[in-house]
């Protein structure tokens, strides 16, 4: 499968543009902007110059401090902001990732991580983040803290999230950007990006790959 190469600099100039709203009750989404979304036929995009992964600590689903580079260093990891009352972006992509994962044979399973940070910390709590990635993956790993930590470690992904805001009719709406960030085991960087049409059959063809360090 072919990849599109883009600069970090690129990405991270559009990032900003790329934000997905997500009402709580309308049960619809709106794209802000469709950036570097990638042919059809090219669902992962292959980055010439890689993230650092963010040094970031925040608390997991069971109360305790979780460091995003230490508990995920020389394992393949894909990383996701998004919230739990998302109506459907963001409990798609988990469910594609996690119908994916299930194609994987068991020791790969066990080593891919799954991270899921909130962007609406303020309503996901460790409690309900945790019951939440249940019904996804019992293993896939959420993360919840303080929303500028949050924000400032999608930002040092080029993904950008604004915190979560009450319209006039009541709708809680929380923009975020909706890409997936694939991370190497070999290098910890992050090389991969997928965006939200990313489908199953996307990630089951990547995975293998992605468990390896290797460029899909």
């Amino acid at each position: 499968m072919r990849t599109t190469r883009v600069t970090v600099a690129a990405l991270v100039a559009a990032a900003a543009l790329a934000l997905t709203a997500c009402g709580s009750d309308t049960g619809k989404s709106t794209s802000l902007a469709e950036v570097n979304a990638p042919a059809k036929n090219k669902p992962g995009t292959v980055l010439d110059r890689p993230f650092d992964k963010p040094d970031l600590v925040l608390t997991d689903t069971n109360g305790k401090p979780w460091s995003l580079r230490e508990q995920t260093k020389g394992k393949p990891t894909l990383i996701y902001f998004g919230y739990t009352k998302c109506p459907d972006v963001c409990p798609l992509t988990m469910s594609n990732i996690a119908v994916a994962k299930k194609a994987l044979p068991k020791a790969d399973q066990d080593n891919l991580q799954v991270v899921f940070v909130t962007t609406d910390p303020d309503r996901d709590t460790p409690e309900s983040l945790g019951q939440w990635l249940k019904s996804q993956d019992p293993a896939f790993i959420g993360l919840t803290g303080e929303f500028a930590k949050i924000q400032a470690g999608a930002r040092s992904l080029g993904i950008g999230i604004e915190a979560a805001k009450k319209e006039a009719n009541g709708d809680i709406v929380s923009m975020h950007g909706a890409q997936v960030i694939a991370f190497s085991p070999k290098t910890d960087e992050g090389y991969v990006l997928y965006g939200e049409s990313t489908t199953v059959e996307d990630y089951t063809k990547d995975l293998p790959k992605i468990i390896k360090g290797e460029n899909p």
